[in-house]
């Protein structure tokens, strides 16, 4: 869904005012959701999670921490629920094998670095993960899920978009109140620039949690200086997809937006094919996106791949090695 526009505006809004009884009652419910006990896990688990609805830099990470995990000699594995697949699991992701339609996009992305189980119910993930050899788990989303309890859960907040206008689904984007999501988080990951973000980050350091800033940052980004590109993005923000081309010096001769998820039909791709050809222009999109084109149409389509980079990585490492440390309940 594209998120609606009076949920970055102030939360007076008409819209916001007439639907805040159905998002009092929706963010009470996921809130006393959320305060339930969760099954004790196999191994440490640490969940990359958001307080709202829509895209935030879960999946780039996700994808930061299982490197990090990495060099401390863990061997970690994904836990996804597989959001827009049809497939319940617990499953093993192949992505030679498997398509965004039967177990997501993300995990499609996760499983070129590491195990991904996708499973609807995460303690049976959970469990599938270590029989594939896992000794920590990192669960991308799932903050709001109480099924599996987490040993280290942070909150992914996209700074350009901060929390909206701060009410809860459907008056806003976010999907409990924000008071009755920070006690179950015990840090925040602010992806990039933006006064939203920092008053996020300023509620964060004034309850003690530590704030991890990070940006994201392209892959062989002199390869667009001066190319020209119709861009197209189904993702949570596209608009900051099509920024990202434009600071790295690409001409975008067109742009499309399309829902976060979008499951792209043989018209839609034929449209901006031929939108191209007649630009003289390449067609470019995100890493979540390709996942989501048939084979034969990703191979004429060109992917800007973006890594998450943390300002104090140290930091970073400083509060793995604490949470992979500390006693842990049996399971």
């Amino acid at each position: 869904m594209h998120p609606p526009g009076f949920w970055s505006r102030p939360p007076g809004h008409p819209l916001a005012r007439l639907l805040a009884p159905a998002g009092h009652l929706y963010g009470s419910l996921a809130a006393n959701r959320m305060d339930r006990a969760g099954a004790a896990p196999p191994c440490p688990v640490l969940c990359v999670g958001n307080f709202t609805l829509g895209g935030a830099g879960k999946t780039p990470t996700a994808l930061a921490l299982a490197r990090l995990l990495r060099e401390f000699g863990r061997k970690p594995a994904f836990l996804s629920r597989g959001y827009g697949g049809r497939v319940a699991g617990p499953l093993p992701v192949d992505p030679t094998q498997h398509n965004a339609a039967e177990v997501g996009d993300e995990p499609l992305l996760l499983a070129t670095f590491a195990p991904t189980i996708v499973s609807r119910d995460r303690p049976a993930g959970a469990r599938r993960c270590v029989e594939a050899g896992a000794d920590v788990i990192v669960m991308d989303d799932g903050l709001q899920n109480p099924s599996l309890s987490k040993t280290l859960a942070l909150a992914v907040v996209d700074a350009g978009a901060g929390i909206g206008n701060g009410r809860p689904f459907p008056a806003g984007p976010l999907r409990a109140p924000l008071a009755r999501q920070w006690p179950h988080v015990a840090g925040l990951v602010l992806v990039g620039e933006g006064d939203p973000g920092e008053r996020v980050a300023a509620q964060a350091q004034a309850r003690g949690l530590p704030v991890h800033r990070a940006r994201l940052v392209p892959e062989d980004g002199s390869a667009w200086a001066g190319r020209r590109v119709v861009a197209f993005a189904g993702i949570g923000r596209p608009q900051k997809f099509f920024v990202t081309l434009r600071g790295l010096g690409a001409e975008i001769v067109a742009k499309r937006a399309f829902p976060d998820h979008h499951p792209y039909r043989p018209a839609e791709l034929a449209e901006l094919t031929a939108l191209a050809a007649r630009e003289g222009a390449c067609l470019v999109t995100t890493e979540k996106d390709a996942v989501r084109l048939p084979p034969q149409e990703r191979e004429a389509v060109r992917v800007l791949r973006v890594a998450l980079s943390f300002a104090d990585e140290d930091g970073v490492r400083r509060q793995l090695a604490d949470a992979l440390t500390a006693p842990r309940e049996a399971p």
